[in-house]
C-alpha cells in the first residue's frame, strides 16, 4: 500500500486530461477520493487515487494513466485494484477523425484479477468538439493476456481479441461544473458470453482555478470470472495546465 502510493504521488507532476487550448501543450492532474462508514460493529472506508498526464502537439497526443482503488470492510479487504495505461492519439488535418493505440496493465482483488495486459488500435471520431462540449466514438481491436483467479480455487491464464467499443464525453457549464465520462464495451470475438463492461461517470464543481470538488460513479463488470464492482467516491480534484 506504502509503495503503490508513493507512485501515484511521483505521478502528480505528470497526470492529465487531453483537452487542450491551442495554446497549452500539457496538463497534469490529480484526484483523490473516498469514503468511510464506521459504526459500532464495524468501519469500512474506501480509497480511489487518480493520477493523468498528457501532452499534445497539433497532430499527437500522447496520455498516461493510473488508478489506485484500496478499501476495506471490517478486518477484510474488498479492493486493491491497480490500472496503469499509456495511449496515443494520431489526428488528420481535418482533426475530428483520428488513430488511437494503447497498452494497458490491470491487477484487481475485486475482480479476480492477478494481472491483465491489454494492447491495441483503433479509430475515433469526434461527434461535437467545441470549446464547452466533446463528444467521441471509438471503436478497435484489442489482444489481451491474463491469469484470473477462479472461484472454485486456482488460477487461469488464457489470451484472446476483443473488439473494444468507448463513449466518452465531456460538457462544461459556465466553466464552473463540468460532467465528463468514459465508458467501454469490451467483446471477445471468440466467446460471445466473455465481455467487459467499464464505466467511468463524475461531476466536478470548480473552487478554486486549479482546484474541484468531484464527485464520480464507477461501475466495472468482468463476465469471464462473473464478478463485478460499483464505486462511488467523492473528494477533491487538483490540475495544472502549462
Amino acid at each position: 500500500m506504502p509503495k503503490l502510493l508513493t507512485i501515484l504521488l511521483f505521478l502528480l507532476p505528470l497526470c492529465a486530461f487531453a483537452q487542450f487550448s491551442d495554446s497549452v501543450t500539457q496538463l497534469a492532474r490529480l484526484s483523490v477520493s473516498g469514503n468511510i462508514n464506521r459504526t459500532n460493529l464495524s468501519t469500512s472506508y474506501l480509497l480511489n487515487n487518480e493520477a493523468r498526464y498528457s501532452i499534445k502537439n497539433p497532430r499527437t497526443v500522447l496520455n498516461s494513466f493510473a488508478n489506485w482503488v484500496y478499501g476495506k470492510q471490517g478486518a477484510t479487504k474488498t479492493n486493491n485494484d491497480f490500472t496503469t495505461t499509456l495511449d496515443f492519439n494520431l489526428y488528420n488535418k481535418k482533426g475530428n477523425f483520428y488513430y488511437w493505440g494503447l497498452a494497458n496493465y490491470t491487477t484487481s482483488l475485486s475482480l479476480q484479477i492477478n494481472r491483465q495486459l491489454q494492447s491495441g488500435l483503433g479509430v475515433a471520431y469526434n461527434l461535437v468538439n467545441t470549446a464547452s462540449t466533446w463528444v467521441n466514438l471509438s471503436d478497435g481491436l484489442l489482444y489481451e493476456t491474463s491469469n484470473l483467479s477462479l472461484r472454485g480455487g486456482g488460477d487461469e491464464g488464457y489470451q484472446t481479441l476483443r473488439n473494444s467499443f468507448r463513449l466518452a464525453y465531456r460538457v462544461v457549464f459556465r466553466e464552473l461544473i463540468t460532467v465528463s465520462g468514459t465508458n467501454y464495451l469490451q467483446n471477445s470475438l471468440s466467446t460471445g458470453s466473455d465481455y467487459i463492461l467499464r464505466t467511468n461517470n463524475s461531476v466536478g464543481i470548480k473552487l478554486y482555478k486549479w482546484l474541484s470538488f468531484a464527485a464520480s460513479v464507477n461501475y466495472n463488470q468482468f463476465r469471464r470470472t462473473g464478478t463485478e464492482n460499483l464505486l462511488f467516491t467523492y473528494g477533491l480534484t487538483a490540475e495544472k495546465h502549462f
